[in-house]
C-alpha cells in the first residue's frame, strides 16, 4: 500500500515528471559521487549537511528500518570540511531543482 502511495505521489510531482526528472537526476549523480568519494551514502551526506548548517537546525529522518536508522545515526559522525561543503553546495545550490515542489492544487476544493 504505502508503495502504491509514494508511486501515486511521484507520477503526480512536477518533479518527477518530463524533462525535470532527468534534470534532478543529474543533481543526485553529483550528490552521489561527493558522497561515494566519502565513503558514504547520500542519505547520510545529506544528513550531515544538514547538521554542519547550525546548532538550530535538527533533521528529524524517518525510517522503517534498523539498518537504516543505525545509517542515520552514523551520519552525526560525518565530519564535512568546509571544501565538502562547498563542493556540495555548488553541486546542489538552493533553488536549483527543476519544476514546482507541489501539483497545481488551484482545481481542489473549487
Amino acid at each position: 500500500m504505502q508503495l502504491k502511495c509514494r508511486l501515486a505521489y511521484r507520477r503526480n510531482n512536477p518533479r518527477f515528471q518530463g524533462d525535470n526528472f532527468y534534470k534532478n537526476l543529474q543533481l543526485v549523480e553529483k550528490v552521489k559521487e561527493i558522497a561515494d568519494e566519502k565513503s558514504v551514502t547520500p542519505s547520510q551526506l545529506a544528513l550531515a549537511w544538514l547538521l554542519a548548517q547550525g546548532e538550530d537546525i535538527v533533521p528529524i529522518p524517518g525510517t522503517k528500518r534498523r539498518t537504516y536508522l543505525e545509517d542515520n545515526i552514523a551520519a552525526a559522525e560525518i565530519v564535512l570540511t568546509p571544501d565538502d561543503l562547498n563542493r556540495i553546495e555548488a553541486a546542489a545550490p538552493k533553488g536549483i531543482t527543476a519544476g514546482d515542489r507541489y501539483p497545481d492544487m488551484s482545481t481542489v476544493n473549487r
